[in-house]
């Protein structure tokens, strides 16, 4: 047969009819010098260059990369690239391969480093110190990424970056596995996790296939959790928050719902966060890092529940709540881990996040309003012209103090006639808890006449 022009790909590889006896070339269109060598038992991907001595041409060399059945169309053009840029330099890429001629992102008389031999460890701790730690990122997002390559992907640990390029069905043959094991999500997130270090690698390593490994994967569809509650919800679900048996992390979730702020945000929370004169709690590490550190503006409820969970805190907690607002038994002194069991507390977390937003909606609070509220970033070149500490004092406070007034609402009657609920919430119970709270001079940077004023 004689030889054909086409843009190759996968699907038009495949396509491509058998010679009789002998072989033909299927040239690529995209790629000048990329083609693949068509016979009766296997189709092989191959680049042809001239070798330049002294700027004159010495010879015209073949080159092969591999099969067709086991490399990708767009992971084979990525080496066929790499190859060409060798050749054009006067280099066999087969030859510069065997010395170890393999330049990884270095020029000059800078140290070089063979592709095969930067392992996915090395990857993981340069983007780790690099990439997360170097910008900020929480302790927590930093133990996800490492739960992915050194639990999920603990076998490939010692294994390069450039073999797994190399041969992208690994990569999609163990995302199937994930997914079978773990579960959809998880599976997802440990092929984004494999793609940014990968990504971050390539940087300092150009001669990495410029083809990711994780594009390979068939990806799970993902749903957003539809988990949060509406008006007619709360009343038995604050019935369930009061018979918890731990009062700080009974007022942790009612804050939780109250901000729809993270969980992990508000864990670390301090006394030196509250500032019951401007009625604000400062978040100093959110989601995104210190850089999206911003002031939450308090309603009433949530001031008298910061007060109840400095009481309970003192009272249970002595030395750690010199440091914490919710305290607890954990390393760190601070509440841990906050999920309950779903037959004791039917919604915390991320499900009292969506409960805020519902009833905020509910509330008359505009979208626009929420986002800030909830610390989201705003699209659209308006939202940089806003300021948004301008807007804390008046305005979003008294959103704020909507939504608050919105989820009391919705108890009604339920608040004084269930004894539970009175105890904890009623209007004595909050003049106990202000006036039971015993401060020391400097204590929150505030007397207890603020803290009462600010009640």
């Amino acid at each position: 047969m004689n030889d054909i022009r086409m843009p190759l790909s996968d699907k038009s590889i495949a396509q491509l009819p058998t010679p009789k006896d002998g072989w033909y070339l299927a040239r690529d269109t995209e790629l000048k010098g990329f083609f693949v060598v068509v016979g009766k038992r296997k189709r092989t991907f191959t680049v042809q260059g001239d070798l330049r001595q002294g700027g004159k041409r010495a010879s015209s060399i073949r080159v092969s990369i591999g099969d067709t059945r086991e490399l990708t169309t767009r992971a084979a053009r990525a080496i066929a690239k790499e190859y060409l840029a060798q050749i054009s330099r006067g280099q066999h890429p087969k030859t510069a391969k065997q010395d170890g001629d393999t330049n990884f992102g270095l020029v000059g008389n800078e140290a070089k480093t063979d592709v095969s031999t930067v392992t996915l460890r090395q990857a993981w701790q340069r983007y780790r110190e690099a990439h997360l730690i170097r910008k900020g990122r929480s302790e927590k997002t930093i133990s996800g990424y490492r739960d992915h390559v050194e639990r999920l992907f603990v076998e490939w640990l010692d294994t390069s970056l450039g073999e797994l390029a190399m041969d992208p069905a690994r990569v999609a043959k163990k995302h199937d596995e994930i997914t079978k094991e773990n579960g959809p999500y998880i599976a997802n997130g440990c092929m984004r996790t494999l793609r940014a270090i990968y990504n971050h690698a390539r940087k300092t390593n150009r001669l990495l296939p410029r083809d990711n490994p994780a594009d390979a994967v068939d990806w799970n569809e993902e749903k957003r959790r539809d988990t949060g509650m509406g008006a007619n919800d709360l009343t038995e679900w604050f019935r369930e928050l009061a018979a918890l048996e731990n009062p700080v992390r009974r007022e942790f979730h009612l804050l939780t719902l109250l901000c729809g702020s993270r969980t992990t945000a508000l864990q670390q929370v301090k006394p030196s966060h509250v500032d019951f004169r401007r009625r604000t709690l400062h978040i100093e590490k959110p989601k995104g890092g210190r850089k999206r550190a911003f002031d939450i503006p308090l309603s009433r409820e949530m001031i008298l529940c910061l007060i109840r969970a400095i009481r309970f805190g003192r009272q249970m907690y002595p030395l750690q709540s010199r440091k914490w607002i919710f305290p607890g038994d954990s390393e760190s002194g601070h509440l841990a881990e906050t999920k309950e069991d779903r037959d004791t507390l039917s919604k915390w977390g991320n499900d009292l996040r969506q409960t805020f937003r519902t009833i905020a909606t509910a509330a008359g609070v505009s979208e626009f309003d929420a986002k800030l509220l909830m610390n989201h970033s705003i699209p659209g070149v308006n939202a940089g012209y806003v300021t948004r500490h301008k807007l804390l004092e008046d305005h979003l406070r008294s959103q704020q103090q909507a939504i608050s007034t919105a989820v009391f609402s919705a108890i009604g009657k339920t608040l004084t006639k269930d004894a539970a609920l009175r105890d904890w919430l009623g209007r004595g119970a909050s003049r106990c808890v202000t006036g039971g709270l015993q401060m020391k001079p400097g204590d929150l940077g505030e007397d207890q006449d603020k803290i009462r004023h600010a009640a």
